[in-house]
């Protein structure tokens, strides 16, 4: 039976893990999120790059902000610094992401100057690179209208996972442009 952890020593544990690999301690692990359902572009399962990751949050209260778009979901309040948040199953053009106990922001843009911040239906954990078996590039068929979509990769158990690549979605002109 796998040992029972609470979510305070999760978060605690991730937390550390995500700190270990920006200063190159933490192997090749890729932060997984989910969000989405599979027919969107990319599907439903995301690895992101630990550099390029930042903090995964529990939902703190979101300020709406008028005149925008319906995926833009507001602006968060994360220890006194104010980030922008993109609903990003919405963005995507699928359904809002659900608002419950599993919800989670995913900062992201720290290495690029920019406070934003992801709204997913919830955090997975780390997971290691070298169990992943590339199954080609998942833009086929879309272009080059996504450089934000990465490779498709298999993990050990046969789940299809999208790299997100942060830096190319954080220059997305769609991205950016959050005004009606």
């Amino acid at each position: 039976m796998a040992k029972r952890i609470s979510l305070r020593e999760f978060q605690q544990n991730l937390s550390e893990r995500l700190v270990s690999a920006r200063r190159g301690e933490g192997g090749n692990a890729l932060l997984g999120i989910e969000s989405g359902a599979d027919e969107l572009p990319g599907g439903s399962r995301w690895l992101i790059d630990l550099a390029d990751s930042g903090e995964v949050t529990p939902l703190p209260e979101l300020t709406p902000a008028p005149l925008t778009r319906p995926w833009f979901a507001g602006i968060a309040n994360i220890r006194g610094v104010l980030y922008s948040v993109v609903d990003f199953a919405a963005w995507r053009g699928g359904a809002p992401t659900p608002i419950n106990a599993q919800s989670r922001l995913l900062l992201i843009g720290a290495r690029q100057g920019v406070n934003s911040a992801l709204l997913v239906r919830r955090a997975l954990g780390l997971r290691p690179q070298l169990e992943m078996r590339a199954t080609g590039d998942v833009r086929t068929g879309l272009g080059e209208t996504a450089p934000w979509l990465g490779g498709r990769f298999k993990d050990a158990q046969d789940v299809i996972w999208t790299q997100l690549r942060i830096p190319a979605l954080l220059a997305d002109p769609r991205y950016l442009d959050i005004a009606l």
